[in-house]
C-alpha cells in the first residue's frame, strides 16, 4: 500500500489540486480547515452479507471453512478471511438489507491450495456452480462454490501472466491466512470483492479516485483495484460476469480505518452522496459513516474502537 503522502499526490493527480487543498468544515465531529487532506491507508477491506439465519451462516464460514470470528455483536458477526480481510455476517432484522435484494456480489477467496479446497468444500457436500478448472497459461484458475443463503464464493488463484504482471509480486509476498479450525494446506492469501455494472468506465473513474488508486489488473471485462493490503475491488461487466447489474444489491462494502473523519471529507470533496452529513457510532464501539457508490453499492467507513469485544479485531489490523 502507498503512504499517506503517496495517497495524497495519487488524490491530486486523480482528482485535481482542489482535492489537496485544505479541507473546509470536513466533518463536524472534529476535522480541521486549515489541514492538507492526508488519506491514512485503508487497514482492511469488509463485507457485509445478510442473512436470514445467521446461525446457520456463522456455522457454514465459522466450521466449514474454518474463518476466525474476530468480532462477534449478536446480531453481526466479523469473519477473518485474510491477513487484511474480512467477511461480515448480518442478521437481516438488523442491517441495512433485506434478505430479498438480489445477491449481486461475490467473494473471491486468492488461494494457492485450490486442489484442496476444492476436495474439503466436496468432503463437507458445498453446493458447487462451477467445477475446479485449472488450465495452462491461463491468467487465473478456479471454481465456484455457494454460501448457505446463495452468495457466491470464487476461489481462485491469479497465475504468473502478462495481465497479472502487478497484482502477481503483491500476491507473492503475502503469508497465508490459516487457522486451527481447519487443515494446515489451506491458506488464503487475500480477498476480491466483485460488484457488478452496466458501465464500467464511470465506476472505474469514482473508484479510482475514491482509493486513490490505479488500475492494477485489467481483464478487459473486469478491473480490479487494491483497498486494503490483501484486500481488493472488482469491477465486473454485468452483461459477461457471474451476476447482472442489479438496482438494488444485498451487500455492503466496508473500509476499514483509523481516520474516518478524513475519509469522510474525502467522499464530500469527490462529491460522494453520503446516507448522514455526520459520523455515527454502533454500539459504542465502531465510529462509521455511509455513503454510495455511482450505481448505489452501499459503503461504509469503519474506525473499531479501543473497546471491549474489538480486542481480537483490532490486534488483526493495527
Amino acid at each position: 500500500m502507498r503512504t499517506c503522502l503517496g495517497r495524497t499526490l495519487a488524490l491530486c493527480a486523480v482528482v485535481g489540486l482542489g482535492a489537496c487543498a485544505p479541507a473546509e468544515d470536513a466533518d463536524t465531529d472534529g476535522a480541521t480547515d486549515d489541514t492538507a487532506l492526508v488519506l491514512t491507508p485503508i487497514d482492511a477491506l469488509n463485507a457485509f452479507y445478510y442473512y436470514e439465519d445467521l446461525d446457520a451462516a456463522w456455522a457454514f464460514y465459522r466450521d466449514v471453512l474454518g474463518f476466525e470470528t474476530a468480532a462477534d455483536y449478536g446480531f453481526a458477526k466479523i469473519m477473518h478471511v485474510a491477513p487484511r480481510s474480512f467477511l461480515t455476517l448480518v442478521d437481516v432484522e438488523h442491517g441495512m438489507h433485506s434478505a430479498d435484494e438480489p445477491k449481486s456480489v461475490a467473494l473471491a477467496i486468492v488461494t494457492r491450495d485450490l486442489e484442496a479446497w476444492f476436495a474439503h468444500l466436496e468432503t463437507h457436500e458445498v453446493p458447487l456452480r462451477s467445477e475446479l478448472t485449472i488450465r495452462e497459461g491461463s491468467a487465473h484458475d478456479g471454481f465456484v462454490a455457494v454460501d448457505p443463503e446463495g452468495y457466491l464464493l470464487e476461489f481462485e488463484w491469479f497465475n504468473e501472466h502478462e495481465e497479472n504482471v502487478d497484482l502477481s509480486p503483491r500476491l507473492a509476498v503475502i503469508e497465508p491466512t490459516t487457522t486451527n479450525q481447519r487443515p494446515a494446506d489451506l491458506g488464503i492469501s487475500a480477498t476480491v470483492l466483485w460488484l457488478y455494472y452496466d458501465d464500467l468506465a464511470p465506476n472505474e473513474r469514482f473508484y479510482e479516485a475514491l482509493l486513490a488508486e490505479e488500475l492494477l489488473v485489467d481483464q478487459g471485462w473486469a478491473k480490479i483495484y487494491q483497498a486494503s493490503p490483501t484486500g481488493y475491488i472488482g469491477l465486473v461487466d454485468g452483461a459477461r460476469g457471474m451476476h447482472s447489474s442489479t438496482e438494488e444489491n444485498a451487500v455492503t462494502v466496508s473500509f476499514m480505518t483509523e481516520d474516518v473523519r478524513a475519509w469522510m471529507a474525502h467522499a464530500r470533496a469527490l462529491g460522494v452522496e453520503l446516507r448522514s452529513d455526520s459520523i455515527g457510532m454502533e454500539s459504542d464501539l465502531v465510529e462509521t459513516f455511509v455513503g454510495y457508490d455511482p450505481t448505489g453499492y452501499f459503503l461504509e467507513w469503519d474506525n473499531f474502537l479501543d473497546r471491549a469485544g474489538n480486542e481480537r479485531i483490532i490486534d488483526i489490523i493495527r
